[in-house]
């Protein structure tokens, strides 16, 4: 559940809205932040909107007032059921327990007040004289409806601050764990803390995971996804640099790693918090975030009102915003890496505005003065002129920005530099590392002036704060990797400095691939193609003569199939991160097998959030092209995996095949149902694709776990009887040190695949009763216990 009143959750836009013949409205004032919450009231606001707005006029026949009853009926038996989930909360939950009490009983007796007036049953009846109804009560049940839906989505916000805390809980258990981890002394204790530091990873994980793919502000998941990728990718960090401490304690760059490690973490944690709970520290604003592109959004709005309304703006503001807007231009315009002929165009195309904001001023002074045909259509000549000059200093812009951005990848895509900087540590080559990390300190200025050109041109919220990270990430990163190298310059016969160094490079490559797929979704935006980012290998293009498809809606499914195919996904996004955590295990990541099962959990994950009304697949024809490659490439996968059969024993073959012999024909079964039309049955075809994926995925699993497992068995059969041991190299390590190491090592992998492979499990849990929020209506709540 979701949508944080919080500390500051309180007022707002309207909860939900309903609008019909009576005029029935709601609006309780209270802001919904998650979809969780607005998609359990949906269904609610749809049922009493439905309700009302019966035409009164309506003959009352016995058929009609049956469905009138049974639909408040419904109702207060679903408010039932959500209210003792309420109390529930309340009762564990003593901070919060008065106030959901409250809401909780004036949903009882709204709901109650609804079944007393639907209760028409008997109104055909000459006895009935007198009783008050929906028929002669219409204020009653509309006063009802307000006060049920604005209880219920009082206990849905509170309930949601419950989540709220479980958040700010975990987040102060791990920063305590933290704490201890940065002053340990010894690496048995080491051991120990980051063992317990990785179990509260994982539980903070899935709940800021969960909360990331619940909440509805796009510029909010984005912030929340760039602060797990810290958390994520320092993880590693710490651990490698803290056994780098450990092991040379004495070492200043070795505690400056370090300490930048801990430092951005701690920041990244904090940043969760303020995002949940919409707290910034000391009132701040983030006046950073305004780029050029939403200056020139802002400013164009504004003399497009001069249209309706000469008297709404004044001069001085818009050459106010005028100017500010073309001063951020000087980023490029002073960049030592724009080209002269960019500079001189974005030069001239300001000037320009410049000078059509001073034509437009003195006509919109003219058209004060006198109103003609003739001044209002020079008035609108202006308007458009300068608009069409802002226009071209966007493309200008994106163009001098996107064109940086390529060419720094391209030139850096081999990473020399990462290279010869690990080549040096190796030799412990001091002048070298000076030299190659002055050239590293140049890089990382040109890549971080880069990302703030491309966050100017971004043409999104989430893609500005995308390339805040990236610019962040750059920055800290470099400095990491020299600090990291000159360690290893000090001690170069260092395994675990060596493998420090290696992690922060492994870092900034893995920063540069997301710098490409940031540049590439920025063009998409600018070029009208947003949508398109998400058609990735599991979608493939449309089918022109498929008679099949042509059959086939391609609506989006309406609320009612939504509900349905929501209980049938749940299954579906739990098997997916099995999946994941089967394939996470194989050391090969590119072993044909592990592919295949890779991409096969990638569609299935795209058909689970199909089902909760989001993702890549917008459409039942969407769906059905996904379908048909994810039965395609499951046959490719039992076709692998059959190979591998033959490499094994009999009795390991057997077993091998057995479940080949399961999988096989769920993609059949699959395929012929993709290809059998059922005319106006279209969502029965769905629900049937779906339970079958869903079976083939459960075989996935089985089936991955049981190649890794006979994989594995095959390796060790093949390996000599008796190994001689290594001999350990010059830095002379006791062996209880190195079994610490292979044991934190083992259990860092085992907490990495829990905590960053499971984000995938969709819908946020409610938090009590084991109801899932992603089942939207109140119906669904309580049926999962208590």
């Amino acid at each position: 559940m979701a949508a944080s009143p919080g500390p500051a959750g309180g007022g707002g836009a309207g909860a939900a809205h309903g609008s019909g013949q009576s005029g029935f409205a709601f609006d309780s004032g209270l802001e919904i932040k998650t979809r969780s919450v607005e998609q359990t009231l949906l269904p609610l606001v749809s049922q009493i909107t439905t309700l009302i707005n019966h035409k009164d006029n309506t003959k009352k026949s016995d058929k009609t007032l049956q469905a009138i009853q049974r639909v408040g009926q419904a109702v207060n038996l679903a408010v039932g059921r959500f209210v003792k989930v309420g109390e529930a909360i309340a009762n564990e939950n003593w901070d919060l327990k008065e106030e959901i009490n409250i809401a909780c009983i004036e949903a009882k007796q709204a709901g109650e007040t609804i079944a007393a007036l639907t209760d028409v049953s008997s109104l055909n009846h000459p006895e009935s004289d007198g009783q008050i109804t929906i028929f002669t009560d219409k204020t009653g049940v509309i006063k009802a409806a307000r006060s049920l839906l604005s209880s219920v989505t009082r206990v849905l916000l509170l309930a949601d601050r419950v989540v709220v805390k479980h958040i700010i809980r975990s987040r102060n258990k791990v920063l305590a764990t933290m704490e201890r981890l940065e002053k340990v002394n010894s690496f048995q204790e080491f051991v120990q803390i980051f063992s317990q530091f990785g179990n509260e990873m994982v539980e903070f994980a899935h709940l800021t995971g969960d909360r990331q793919n619940d909440l509805k502000d796009e510029k909010k998941k984005a912030k929340m996804a760039a602060a797990r990728s810290v958390l994520e990718k320092c993880t590693m960090m710490l651990l490698t640099a803290s056994k780098t401490c450990l092991r040379h304690p004495n070492c200043e760059s070795a505690h400056k790693n370090k300490e930048g490690v801990f430092d951005r973490m701690k920041v990244a944690l904090d940043k969760v918090i303020e995002i949940v709970t919409e707290c910034k520290p000391n009132g701040e604003n983030d006046i950073s975030s305004i780029s050029i592109f939403t200056g020139i959004k802002e400013f164009k709005t504004n003399i497009e009102t001069l249209r309706e309304n000469l008297y709404f703006q004044s001069r001085e503001t818009l050459s106010v915003m005028l100017e500010a807007l073309l001063e951020r231009t000087e980023d490029f315009t002073d960049c030592a890496y724009t080209s002269h002929e960019h500079r001189e165009r974005i030069l001239e195309l300001s000037a320009q505005a410049r000078t059509e904001l001073q034509q437009l001023i003195s006509v919109w002074i003219q058209a004060q003065s006198r109103k003609t045909k003739s001044i209002t259509e020079e008035l609108e000549l202006t308007i458009l002129k300068i608009s069409h000059s802002l226009n071209e200093l966007k493309k200008e812009l994106h163009s001098t920005a996107a064109q940086l951005g390529a060419d720094l990848l391209k030139c850096h895509a081999d990473h020399v530099l990462l290279k010869a900087l690990k080549l040096t540590g190796i030799e412990g080559n001091l002048e070298g590392l000076a030299e190659y990390a002055c050239k590293l300190s140049e890089q990382k200025e040109r890549l971080v002036e880069t990302c703030r050109l491309l966050r100017h041109v971004s043409g999104t919220e989430p893609l500005e704060i995308t390339c805040l990270h990236a610019e962040e990430t750059f920055q800290v990163t470099g400095q990491q990797i020299i600090s990291a190298a000159e360690t290893l310059t000090l001690h170069p016969s260092s395994k675990i400095a060596k493998e420090n160094l290696d992690v922060f490079c492994e870092a900034w490559e893995c920063q540069i691939s997301d710098m490409s797929i940031l540049l590439r979704e920025i063009n998409d935006v600018f070029e009208g193609k947003r949508g398109e980012k998400y058609g990735y290998l599991s979608l493939p293009k449309p089918v022109k003569n498929s008679a099949n498809l042509r059959s086939l809606k391609a609506d989006k499914p309406d609320s009612e199939e939504q509900a349905k195919i929501a209980k049938l996904g749940l299954k579906l996004g739990l098997l997916t991160s099995d999946a994941n955590c089967e394939i996470e295990k194989w050391e090969d990541q590119e072993n044909e097998m592990v592919l295949y099962g890779r991409n096969m959990s990638s569609m299935a994950y795209s058909l689970y959030l199909f089902t909760r009304g989001e993702g890549p697949l917008k459409t039942y024809q969407d769906l059905i092209h996904q379908l048909e490659v994810f039965a395609e490439e499951g046959l490719k996968l039992a076709s692998s995996v059959q190979a591998f059969s033959k490499q094994l024993k009999d009795d390991d073959k057997l077993m091998l095949l057995l479940e080949i012999n399961k999988f096989v024909p769920l993609c059949h079964q699959l395929q012929t149902i993709i290809k059998t039309p059922l005319q106006n049955q279209v969502f029965l075809k769905v629900d049937k694709c779906i339970t079958k994926a869903r079976s083939m995925m459960a075989v996935l699993v089985q089936l991955l776990s049981l190649c890794y497992k006979l994989l594995k068995k095959k390796n060790i059969s093949c390996l000599p009887v008796v190994r001689k041991k290594q001999e350990k190299n010059s830095e002379c390590r006791g062996s209880q040190i190195w079994e610490a190491e292979d044991r934190i090592e083992a259990c860092y992998a085992r907490q990495r695949r829990k905590t960053w492979s499971g984000f995938k499990i969709g819908p946020l849990r409610a938090g009590v009763g084991g109801c899932e929020s992603g089942e939207p209506g109140l119906a669904q709540w309580g049926e999962g216990g208590g």
